[in-house]
């Protein structure tokens, strides 16, 4: 079984209101990992076009509206 981060676990415990279930702590770092996987394509992608072998913060900052937008649905 998947341990979680304790920073991640605790945040989401203190701001909810009530218990939160362990299938619901699986399902939003399921989400997160999900969202930092595309922005990190994203990136990837638009590093590529720059000609870059490497992922820089100005790439990540490039793309990160557009996967943001994308992820609201």
């Amino acid at each position: 079984m998947l341990k979680k981060p304790p920073k991640l676990k605790s945040t989401i415990r203190s701001k909810a209101k009530g218990n939160v279930d362990i299938a619901t702590l699986f399902a939003i770092e399921l989400l997160t990992l999900l969202f930092l996987n595309s922005l990190a394509e994203e990136a990837k992608a638009k590093a590529f076009e720059e000609k870059s072998a490497t992922i820089r913060a100005h790439h990540v900052k490039a793309v990160s509206k557009k996967v943001l937008r994308k992820a609201r649905g």
